[in-house]
């Protein structure tokens, strides 16, 4: 017997090494994505990315085939990987991952339809139009194992992880007591959205409201991100149609004022800004930072004379400037997603939760108080 160990060891050796190769080329070989819906108008981020290897995009999902057409022409990708029927891609082109870009109501249907085939799925803020929907959508995602992952803008933003590190990482402004948040732009009819964006982007089904939901989920997001997953006390909140020859069906102005044991958070969510802003102050015991853009900050500490002005970019701080490079990365298991960073499911349903509130307290004029 003894004659066959080498030979059976050198079978094994090489069988280790077979499946060592395997493994890392699968690692290394692009992640499969199709994209569920094509009406939003982040969507150009996803079909117009080329010259990158780290993603594959095998399937569109879009039941407006005019429009799916349009885009094919316009961005360079087949019409045979177009798709009326989602169920039918997934089966058919098997994408490890799906990108979500159709209404936010649509959201539910793409994980219902994704989670139970092992894929994978990252949407475009909010997470859902409801917490009935994000819960259910929760539920699913623990149940087959899948990332459900949420994007939002600002969380490629340098000033975010640097506001963060300020707040959190070291003792530059003490423990967080105030946050103020401003998110929005001159209205989407104003910036010429495209129709079909506009289109749900105004329905308070489809889309679960207007600014208060486009807009508020930025600050809900952040907040949850800053105060590492602590749920608030209370949420307050009031809306305003200043606009409704334009936005009939929807409020284009909301103030959120969300309470904590030991701080709090004022979301100023607007369709009605005279120009686009993404920027929030950040106030602790000692200090505060503000963040004007995804670069540029002013900070002032205890023992600062005067305020200063800071730059800082991806070269500063661990920030991924592209959603797809970071759903690749999770995929392959080369990052861990943080339990309350801001793609996280768990930060996500809180930020359902905060907007939920903030419909009921806007709708009855009260404050929502959550613990209840």
């Amino acid at each position: 017997m003894n004659r066959f160990v080498p030979l059976l060891t050198f079978f094994l050796f090489s069988i280790a090494i077979i499946c060592n190769v395997s493994a890392q080329s699968t690692s290394a070989a692009p992640v499969r994505v199709a994209v569920a819906g094509i009406t939003h108008g982040h969507v150009p981020w996803i079909l117009n990315r080329k010259g990158k290897k780290d993603v594959e995009m095998v399937g569109v999902y879009e039941p407006d085939s005019e429009l799916a057409k349009r885009y094919a022409k316009k961005y360079g990708f087949s019409e045979n990987i177009i798709y009326s029927d989602l169920g039918k891609m997934l089966d058919e082109v098997k994408p490890e991952a799906v990108v979500a870009f159709g209404s936010i109501y649509q959201h539910m249907q793409v994980v219902e339809a994704c989670a139970p085939r092992g894929i994978h799925v990252m949407v475009e803020k909010p997470l859902a139009v409801s917490l009935q929907h994000a819960l259910r959508m929760d539920s699913l995602a623990r149940k087959y194992h899948i990332h459900l992952l949420t994007n939002f803008e600002t969380s490629w933003y340098p000033t975010t992880v640097k506001a963060y590190q300020l707040a959190n990482d070291s003792n530059y402004i003490g423990k967080i007591k105030k946050v103020v948040i401003h998110d929005g732009h001159q209205g989407p009819k104003e910036i010429n959205v495209n129709k079909e964006f506009f289109d749900w982007l105004t329905d308070p089904v489809q889309n679960g409201g207007g600014a208060l939901v486009d807009f508020g989920c930025y600050g809900a997001n952040l907040m949850t991100y800053l105060m590492n997953g602590e749920q608030p006390v209370s949420v307050t909140a009031v809306t305003k149609q200043f606009k409704p020859d334009i936005y009939p069906k929807v409020e284009d102005e909301a103030t959120i004022i969300v309470t904590y044991p030991k701080a709090q958070c004022i979301i100023q969510a607007s369709w009605n800004w005279p120009f686009g802003r993404k920027d929030m102050e950040v106030y602790g015991e000692t200090g505060y930072v503000i963040t004007v853009n995804d670069t540029d900050m002013r900070l002032r500490a205890k023992n600062d004379e005067t305020e200063h002005s800071r730059k800082v970019t991806e070269a500063d701080v661990p920030v991924y400037k592209d959603p797809f490079a970071y759903l690749a990365d999770v995929i392959r298991n080369k990052i861990q997603v943080p339990e309350y960073g801001v793609y996280s499911l768990k930060t996500n349903i809180t930020v359902v939760r905060i907007l939920d509130a903030a419909k009921e307290s806007a709708k009855t004029g009260k404050t929502v108080w959550l613990n209840k």
